[in-house]
């Protein structure tokens, strides 16, 4: 719908830059046309997904003291977040729980041959999108770490390749940075889960016969009722708990 003002009439990045800045203040531009786009996919996803929530939380201990040993040895630009931690987890718990690793097709469930995890990303101008880091499950923290980074940067300046927008078997969302201690994703169709997480916050927490104050992250899995079940949903979260009690072994 461009009208280019190049050679030809051909599209020049300023005729995109100029129609981007209009439609962030007129009627039909694109974050608009992104926040519609959003707004049919979760319809579709809510209307076609019997989604079931389940919710744990995490004792971030374990994470949080690893990654401060970890990070003291390396610069600042090896340093590991724990974000990366959280998506490790889920990788590794997706490749032994399968059934929560794949694709809802027209012929039903297709299990995913590699976990190609999505990680929802906010866009500056507003909207989202989730493209996927692939193969997440083989990759050690700081490869994992550098993909994320770089993901997150071309995300954020519209250089996302179709293939990463696409190949997604299973999403991860955080509000953690925003401050909310519980997040109830709605699931990428045609994924069948998508795992969010928290604030890590400082909570009251009982263990060898006392109470005291320790990080806790809350984390919800949203799973396809056509393909698992709470119980199966419940040993996922728990496979990832414990994951997350080892970070040691997430390398």
């Amino acid at each position: 719908t461009l009208q280019g003002t190049g050679p030809g009439g051909a599209v020049r990045l300023e005729d995109l830059a100029a129609h981007v800045a209009h439609g962030t203040h007129g009627t039909h531009g694109t974050p608009r046309t992104m926040r519609e786009a959003i707004g049919a996919t979760m319809s579709r996803a809510k209307r076609e997904i019997p989604h079931y929530y389940v919710q744990t939380d995490v004792d971030f201990t374990a994470c949080r003291d690893w990654l401060a040993r970890f990070n003291a040895s390396q610069l600042p630009a090896a340093r590991l977040l724990p974000s990366v931690l959280l998506l490790k987890a889920v990788a590794l718990a997706s490749r032994e729980r399968p059934g929560f690793n794949g694709r809802y097709e027209t012929t039903g469930f297709v299990q995913g041959d590699i976990v190609n995890l999505g990680v929802a990303i906010a866009l500056r101008g507003g909207g989202l999108v989730a493209p996927a880091i692939l193969d997440a499950d083989s990759k050690p923290l700081t490869g994992l770490m550098q993909e994320l980074r770089e993901l997150v940067e071309r995300a954020r300046i519209g250089r996302l390749r179709r293939g990463e927008l696409m190949a997604g078997t299973i999403t991860v969302t955080s509000l953690g940075d925003e401050g909310a201690d519980l997040i109830f994703p709605i699931i990428h169709p045609p994924q069948v889960a998508m795992v969010g997480f928290g604030s890590v916050r400082e909570r009251p927490w009982a263990a060898a016969d006392k109470v005291e104050a320790r990080p806790v992250i809350g984390c919800t899995l949203a799973a396809d009722h056509r393909v698992t079940d709470g119980r199966q949903g419940a040993r996922f979260l728990a496979r990832i708990n414990a994951l997350l009690q080892r970070p040691e072994d997430l390398q």
